[in-house]
């Protein structure tokens, strides 16, 4: 089974950001994370053209936004995590 590229988009002091790659690591997934400066307009321009959305953290398995920490967990609690990130 091929393992999926994830990206998880990250900013300063972002406690959600936290739990997201905290749930990716206890998956034993790696993840490439980016960080944007909550500042950086341009940055943040892209980020919603790339994903539909100006919250972080923003995560995207293999090019595919699943949304925040919140959608993550929901996908986690319903079992179907493990088969988007190959685990199942």
């Amino acid at each position: 089974m091929k393992i999926p590229h994830i990206t998880i988009f990250t900013t300063e002091a972002c406690a959600f950001c936290v739990r997201a790659k905290r749930l990716l690591a206890a998956k034993g997934v790696d993840y490439e994370e980016t960080y944007l400066p909550r500042a950086d307009i341009d940055s943040r321009r892209r980020l919603v053209e790339l994903t539909g959305r100006y919250t972080f953290p923003q995560i995207l398995i293999d090019e595919t936004p699943i949304g925040g920490f919140d959608e993550l967990k929901a996908l986690d609690d319903a079992g179907r995590l493990d088969l988007m990130i190959g685990m199942a």
